[in-house]
C-alpha cells in the first residue's frame, strides 16, 4: 500500500476526474544505453571510438562513458514512443561503423584481462577533454577501472509543465517543484529494491571480473560465478558501488535540495588521506583531479539522482541551487540481454508509472536508520531476490513478496490513469508483464538468463556474447534509411567541427589546465 493511502488516493482521483489527463502523455523520458565494444571472442576492442561516428566530447547522442571502449546512446528528452524510436535509430546507425565489433548485452564485463586491459575514454587536447579523460583516470584509482566498465541503462523522466500547473494550482516555481523531486526521488530509493528484482539481468559474472570467489557466489562453470538467487550482482558490493559513505563519511542528504548540495559540495572540498596516498600529479601526470572525497559531484554514486540540465561547463549542484532539479536520473537498470536496445517498451511503461505513483504518494523525510534500511534492502533483493521469501526491512520485517505485491498493486491504478490518458492499454499490459514475474520469478531476465545457461551449459561469457550477435544481426537486417543516416552523419560532423572551435580557442586564448581547474572547482 502507499505510505499514505489517503493522500495517495485524494492525488490519484484529482487527476482520474481531471479533464486534462492527456497531459500525461506529454511525460519526458531520456535514456542513456551504456555498452562494451568487444570482438567475436568476447574479449575488449582495441580500436579507438569510431571516427564516423563524431567526437565523444561534443556529440549529444553518441559518446563515451568511462573507457575508449564503452560507448554511451543519448536520447533527447521526448515522449516514450520517441525515446524508444529513437534509441533504436542509434543503435541502427552505430551498427554501421562497429565493422566486425558487437555491442556487450551484458551489464557485467565480458573478458577482461585486468585494469591495463581496458583504455581511457580519450576526449581530446582541449581543456574539457582532458579533464575528463583525468577524472577517469582517478576512478581508476579509487575503484579499478574493472569497476568502470560495469554497464547499465540510465532512465530520465520529467513531468511536463502543465503537470506542476495543475498539482500547484497555478504557476508554480523551481523550489516548489524540487521539493516534489525530492519526495519522489526518496520513494524511489524506497522502492528501488523492486526495480532490481523485476528488471536485474546480472545473476552472473565472467571469473575474470574477480581475482576470487566472493563468499556469496557458486561456481556456475569453470569460467562463472553466479548467486543462485541472485538478480543483479551489478547492484551488489561486487559491482559498482560507492564506498564512501563506509570509507570516506560521504553521506548524502536526501531530505531536501539544499542538504544535498551541501553534502556534495562539502564532499568535493574535504580530503581524503586515502586518496591522499595516490597523490594528485606523478612526474608531471595528473592521476585524479584532487585528492578529496569526491573528485566533482557525479562521482558520487546513487541509484536515483536529482539532475538538472548543465549550461556550459557548470557544476551540477550550481544548476540545482539556481534552476532546481528538471528530472530524476533512475541508475540501477541493468541491460537486459533480451532486448536488442538494452530495454524494452514494457520496463518503459511500468518505470514511468512508477515515477508517476511515487510523485502521488507521500514522501517523509528519511531518516538515517531508513537509508541504511534502503541500502540493506537493494543487497538483499540483488543477491537473493528469486527467493520470495526473502525477509526486507519496512520499518518491521516483511517479506519480499508481500511487499512487492502491497507496491503493484498501488501502482496498477497509475498504470490505469496513464492508459486513461493515453487512450491505449498498454501501461496495464506492462504492469501485467511484471506481475508475472512476481508470481514466477523464473519469468525475471535474472531467472531466464540461469535458466538459459543452465540447459545449454553455457558460461555467462558465452551465453551473452550468443545474445550480442543476435542483436548484431539484427540491427544488421535494419540498417538507417537514407535520411536517417544523413541525419546522423550531419550531427556527428557538426560535433567534430565543434571540438575543434573549443580547441582553436584555447590556442588563440591559452588557459592553463590548472586554471581552468580553478575555475570549475570555485563554482563551490
Amino acid at each position: 500500500m502507499p505510505l499514505n493511502a489517503s493522500l495517495f488516493q485524494q492525488r490519484l482521483e484529482a487527476w482520474r476526474r481531471s479533464s486534462d489527463r492527456h497531459i500525461f502523455r506529454d511525460i519526458q523520458i531520456g535514456l542513456e544505453r551504456e555498452a562494451l565494444r568487444v570482438d567475436a571472442e568476447a574479449g575488449l576492442s582495441h580500436a579507438s571510438h569510431p571516427a564516423a561516428l563524431g567526437s565523444p566530447l561534443t556529440h549529444p547522442h553518441i559518446t563515451t562513458d568511462y573507457s575508449e571502449v564503452m560507448i554511451e546512446l543519448v536520447t533527447p528528452p521526448d515522449t516514450l514512443e520517441a525515446s524508444c524510436a529513437f534509441l533504436e535509430d542509434l543503435h541502427r546507425y552505430v551498427y554501421e561503423h562497429l565493422g566486425e565489433e558487437r555491442l556487450w548485452c551484458g551489464s557485467m564485463p565480458c573478458v577482461i584481462a585486468g585494469d591495463p586491459d581496458i583504455p581511457l575514454a580519450y576526449y581530446g587536447e582541449s581543456n574539457p577533454g582532458r579533464m575528463k579523460t583525468i577524472y577517469r583516470r582517478g576512478l581508476g584509482y579509487r575503484y579499478t577501472r574493472s569497476m568502470q566498465v560495469i554497464s547499465g541503462v540510465h532512465f530520465n523522466c520529467s513531468m511536463p509543465a502543465e503537470f506542476w500547473c495543475q498539482e500547484f494550482d497555478g504557476q508554480p516555481d523551481p523550489d516548489r517543484i524540487s521539493e516534489r523531486y525530492f519526495d519522489a526521488l526518496r520513494n524511489l530509493l524506497r522502492f528501488g529494491w523492486l526495480i532490481a528484482y523485476l528488471f536485474g539481468a546480472s545473476p552472473a559474472i565472467c571469473r575474470s571480473f574477480v581475482l576470487q570467489k566472493h563468499e556469496s557466489l557458486d561456481l556456475f562453470t569453470p569460467g562463472t560465478y553466479y548467486g543462485p538467487d541472485a538478480t543483479s550482482l551489478r547492484q551488489t558490493s561486487i559491482g559498482y558501488q560507492n564506498s564512501q559513505e563506509a570509507s570516506t563519511g560521504v553521506h548524502a542528504d536526501y531530505n531536501s535540495r539544499a542538504g544535498y548540495i551541501e553534502c556534495l559540495r562539502e564532499a568535493t572540498v574535504t580530503p581524503c588521506p586515502q586518496y591522499q596516498e595516490i597523490g594528485v600529479r606523478r612526474n608531471g601526470e595528473y592521476l585524479q583531479l584532487n585528492a578529496n572525497q569526491l573528485q566533482i559531484e557525479n562521482e558520487y554514486y546513487s541509484p536515483v539522482r536529482p539532475k538538472c540540465v548543465p549550461q556550459g561547463n557548470e557544476k551540477p549542484s550550481r544548476g540545482l541551487r539556481q534552476r532546481g532539479v528538471e528530472y530524476l536520473e533512475l541508475r540501477s537498470l541493468d541491460i537486459d540481454p533480451f532486448e536488442p536496445c538494452g530495454i524494452g517498451p514494457d520496463a518503459m511503461h511500468f518505470l514511468t508509472a512508477l515515477v508517476v505513483y511515487c510523485l502521488l504518494d507521500d514522501s517523509p523525510k528519511m531518516s538515517m536508520s531508513e537509508q541504511a534500511d534502503a541500502d540493506y534492502n537493494m543487497q538483499q533483493v540483488a543477491h537473493l531476490g528469486r527467493d520470495l521469501g526473502v525477509i526486507l526491512r519496512r520499518g518491521e520485517a516483511v517479506s519480499l513478496r508481500d511487499w512487492a505485491g502491497d507496491l503493484l498493486a498501488g501502482i496498477r491504478p497509475v498504470c490505469e490513469l496513464l492508459d486513461e490518458a493515453h487512450g491505449q492499454t498498454t501501461f496495464r499490459q506492462a504492469w501485467e508483464v511484471q506481475e508475472a514475474k512476481l508470481r514466477d520469478p523464473a519469468q525475471t531476465p535474472s531467472g531466464r538468463m540461469v535458466s538459459q545457461m543452465g540447459e545449454s551449459g553455457e558460461a555467462y561469457v558465452e551465453w551473452v556474447l550468443k545474445r550480442s550477435q543476435e542483436h548484431r544481426e539484427f540491427f544488421g537486417n535494419r540498417p538507417p534509411d537514407p535520411e536517417l543516416r544523413a541525419r546522423f552523419d550531419q550531427v556527428a560532423e557538426q560535433s567534430r567541427r565543434q571540438q575543434q572551435v573549443i580547441e582553436e580557442a584555447e590556442r588563440e586564448s591559452p588557459l592553463s589546465f590548472e586554471d581552468y581547474l580553478a575555475a570549475y572547482e570555485a563554482q563551490a
